[in-house]
């Protein structure tokens, strides 16, 4: 199950354009999101034990979605 509130996923989708959206398109699209941004949490937490430090960057979530975006 999403973590993420559907209504906020609604309201992205919305300001992306969609009109309208049933409620199967926006669980899966809250799904989708959690997925890519636990991707990127995990790299980015990867760069920074790297670097070793314990507090992320907005560096390094930046390098962490180009770097999953490649896969």
């Amino acid at each position: 199950m999403a973590e993420i509130p559907l209504a906020v996923v609604l309201r992205v989708m919305k300001v992306a354009g969609a009109e309208r959206a049933n409620r199967k398109a926006v669980k899966m699209m809250a799904e989708r999101a959690e997925d890519y941004g636990g991707a990127v949490a995990k790299e980015a937490v990867m760069l920074t034990k790297l670097a070793d430090r314990k507090t992320i960057s907005g560096n390094d979530i930046k390098l962490a979605a180009e770097r999953v975006n490649r896969r």
